[in-house]
C-alpha cells in the first residue's frame, strides 16, 4: 500500500476535529488546553505534509511548523499560569465557574 498525501491530510484533519470537539464539549480547563494543543498538532501535520509533497525547493512548511510549536509552548505556559491564578480564587477547574471574566 502506497501512502499518499491524502492519508497524511486525513490524519491532520482527524486530529484537528478531535481537538475541536474536545475544546467545545469538555468543561475542564486543563482538558481544553490539551484539546487546543491537539488542534495545533493537526495543523502542524498538514504544514509538514504540504512541505514534503508540494514544496521541493523551500522549507517554508517546516519553518512555519517550528514557529507553531514555539507559539504553542508559549500559549500553554501563559494559559496554565492564568489558570493557576484563577484557580487560587475559585478553587475549581470547571469552566462554568469562570463565567464572570
Amino acid at each position: 500500500m502506497i501512502i499518499t498525501i491524502y492519508h497524511y491530510l486525513s490524519i491532520g484533519l482527524l486530529l484537528f476535529l478531535i481537538g475541536l470537539l474536545g475544546s467545545v464539549l469538555v468543561k475542564n480547563v486543563i482538558k481544553i488546553l490539551i484539546s487546543i494543543e491537539i488542534m495545533l498538532l493537526g495543523i502542524n501535520i498538514n504544514f509538514i505534509t504540504f512541505a514534503t509533497f508540494c514544496d521541493n525547493t523551500n522549507f517554508d512548511g517546516y519553518i512555519i511548523s517550528l514557529f507553531y510549536v514555539g507559539i504553542g509552548a508559549v500559549e500553554l505556559a501563559v494559559a496554565l499560569y492564568l489558570f493557576y491564578l484563577m484557580y487560587q480564587k475559585k478553587e475549581s477547574d470547571n469552566i462554568e465557574k469562570y463565567s464572570d471574566l
